[in-house]
């Protein structure tokens, strides 16, 4: 295992400010023969990221680093010639000459260093969602990536599904007429009745039990504030934890939103609002309902989009009756004379039942994906631009954390659903300045 580099170094080398992250690595692109295999490293060998690995393994696994040497075991067996690495700092310095491309599978907020490391230094990124952390790194990793010219994923893997093409043909079709009103809703964190995925609406842990011999904590931690090892935060359960993760929000809406966002053709949000269960400075509410409301867009009409999680549901629409089950996780686009369509995640269902018979099935139009990590693998050897890529991804990501940003805001207006108003260009919260403060995040020195 090779020394961590001193700050200094590492700043030099990542770059320190958003306008240093824009500097990039001259001479890094590069181009492939038809049958040539990139250089891949992970950042992230467990959980997540193992499934992106698995899915890249005809190319060069070179390197796989991972914090948790007992998550990462498997893979670290599967490649046995792949170096290994604790800290992706270290990785990207001593095998910046090695390395193609980058697969970033960490928790949420290591998404926007670890990938805005490699792409200052030229390499193709392939980035787990939600794209960033916070609505401010969105911008800015879109903003690099595109400066640099890489090849860009991020995984969103149904964006690459037969479905996510229906409903966008369904649309153009006119199969429901004019789309004003969306709901998009899932049970996380709710696991079933009685259980959670992972803890949310609760209070910081004051037990501090010992590290796990194979947990590196400091660097588990990375950006984040410093805080004591606990069991609630790692693995997995960061997710609810803001200082961590995004939320259910983060976790699914970047799956369910993006065939509403391409059928729709959605860009920024002109206003957002949030109501939920209590509110803490350190977790997610246990569950919430969130507005979005974006303007028209050519000739299509203005939209409220609304978002609900912990168990919550959108009310029954008259097409569809008591029979037809709304299920815990699902999507639903209201059209007009009462028609709908519903997906519950595996295939879009037209209503009233009468008007699905006579309409059938919408034309295809749409050329279909080869798949999500096929993609990416074709874009970064010279191919067209991956199907989720951050000129894609980056607005549809910043647009979904608006919705966080608009639940943290409910606490310096506790009982109050005012809208907040949005100028995407200007990226700003024109009518509440204080909501503005969790457009971004402080970071720990030596990470951003």
């Amino acid at each position: 295992m090779a020394s961590t580099p001193n700050r200094r170094t590492f700043l030099q080398a990542a770059g320190a400010t958003a306008s240093t992250f824009m500097i990039l690595k001259a001479g890094s692109a590069r181009t492939y023969a038809a049958n040539e295999k990139l250089n891949i490293a992970s950042i992230g060998a467990g959980g997540r990221a193992a499934g992106d690995i698995q899915a890249v393994a005809s190319e060069n696994i070179v390197a796989l680093c991972d914090v948790d040497q007992n998550r990462a075991a498997r893979m670290f067996n599967q490649f046995p010639q792949a170096k290994q690495f604790k800290d992706y700092r270290v990785m990207l310095q001593e095998l910046e000459s090695q390395i193609d491309a980058v697969i970033v599978g960490t928790p949420d907020h290591h998404h926007f260093p670890a990938s805005m490391a490699a792409i200052r230094l030229g390499k193709h990124v392939y980035c787990e969602k939600p794209l960033t952390h916070s609505v401010w790194e969105a911008r800015e990793l879109t903003a690099a990536a595109r400066a640099a010219g890489v090849a860009t994923q991020m995984g969103n893997q149904a964006q690459a599904a037969e479905e996510t093409r229906v409903v966008q043909e369904f649309v153009m079709d006119n199969a429901i007429g004019q789309i004003r009103e969306a709901h998009v809703w899932t049970d996380r964190p709710l696991r079933g009745l009685s259980d959670v995925y992972w803890p949310q609406g609760v209070s910081r842990p004051t037990e501090q039990p010992a590290v796990p011999d194979s947990l590196a904590w400091d660097l588990w931690l990375g950006p984040a504030p410093e805080r004591p090892y606990h069991p609630d935060y790692a693995p997995f359960k960061w997710r609810g934890w803001w200082d961590f993760g995004t939320g259910a929000l983060g976790d699914i809406a970047c799956h369910y939103f993006d065939p509403v966002f391409r059928a729709l053709q959605l860009g920024a949000p002109s206003t957002v609002e949030a109501s939920s269960t209590q509110v803490n400075d350190e977790t997610y509410p246990l569950g919430s309902m969130i507005t979005f409301h974006f303007p028209a867009r050519g000739d299509k009409a203005a939209l409220k989009l609304v978002w609900y999680d912990g168990g919550l549901r959108p009310p029954r629409p008259k097409a569809i009756q008591e029979g037809d089950v709304m299920g815990p996780n699902g999507i639903l686009l209201v059209g007009e004379d009462d028609a709908v369509l519903m997906s519950d995640w595996t295939r879009w269902t037209m209503y009233p039942e009468q008007r699905a018979k006579d309409y059938g099935a919408p034309p295809k139009k749409l050329e279909r994906s080869p798949g999500h990590h096929v993609e990416w693998i074709a874009a970064c050897k010279g191919g067209a631009a991956a199907g989720s890529n951050f000129d894609v991804a980056g607005p549809m990501t910043e647009a979904i954390l608006l919705g966080n940003v608009a639940l943290r805001s409910q606490m310096r207006e506790p009982l109050t659903r005012a809208q907040l108003e949005w100028d995407a260009e200007k990226l700003t919260f024109t009518n509440n300045p204080a909501a503005n403060q969790f457009l971004r995040r402080e970071y720990r020195d030596g990470w951003v």
